[in-house]
């Protein structure tokens, strides 16, 4: 995964869970063969927010929001923001290349103080549309589970590993209606928008926070319905 990230450092903190979303963990395993806990993104300062960008502004966003956080010195309210990205295999004139594609696009996650007066801030930074939650002056925070399966947690710097997978068959066609099995988006359905034979990979178009997002699976992580 290649994730674009603007990290500031602080002390740990805990927080209570707040569930918006029914999403199940790939790989439980918090530890590594030694012991040590894996360090979780949800126990820096702060909560995690999902903010909504118009499409393809995300780092458009992150740019002006970063001037924003230096020319207000809001770097202690407003700590981190990260783009999930994912490096794909794709072949070009062919030869196999490897991109970075947007895991969630014109999404992005916001780690800040709950503070009305910060919310306000990022939602009218330019090429923002708004928070994900049910009320605009009080986004709803992400639970653990949810920032987990986006930022996997680390071991020394060390990203735990996904669970291992079956070698993928092809049994899938266009609009076909399948339910994901794993990842962030487990138990979602949605509809098969694209099938890539090379790569052994679909695209489908799944609800995510009220409208439809293309999610990239690989054959193994959906299953028909």
């Amino acid at each position: 995964m290649n994730d674009t990230q603007t990290p500031i450092e602080h002390d740990e903190n805990e927080h209570d869970d707040n569930e918006i979303l029914d999403i199940t963990i790939l790989d439980d395993d918090a530890a590594d063969d030694e012991g040590a806990i894996a360090e979780s993104a949800f126990d820096r300062p702060g909560r995690w927010y999902i903010v909504h960008t118009f499409a393809g502004h995300e780092k458009k966003v992150i740019g002006a929001l970063n001037n924003i956080i230096k020319s207000r010195e809001l770097t202690d309210q407003i700590y981190e923001i990260y783009l999930p990205e994912e490096d794909v295999t794709e072949f070009k004139s062919g030869k196999k290349v490897t991109v970075a594609k947007r895991m969630f696009p014109s999404y992005l996650l916001i780690r800040c103080e709950p503070d009305p007066e910060i919310f306000y801030v990022i939602g009218s930074t330019p090429g923002v549309t708004g928070f994900v939650g049910a009320e605009k002056t009080r986004p709803t925070a992400l639970t653990r589970r949810e920032v987990d399966n986006i930022i996997r947690p680390q071991v020394e710097g060390v990203e735990v590993p996904v669970a291992k997978r079956r070698l993928p068959t092809h049994e899938f066609e266009i609009n076909d209606t399948v339910q994901i099995k794993s990842g962030p988006f487990a138990t979602f359905s949605g509809h098969v928008a694209e099938i890539n034979e090379d790569q052994l990979k679909v695209k489908v178009l799944v609800d995510i926070f009220g409208r439809e997002t293309p999610v990239e699976l690989e054959f193994t992580q959906i299953t028909k319905l």
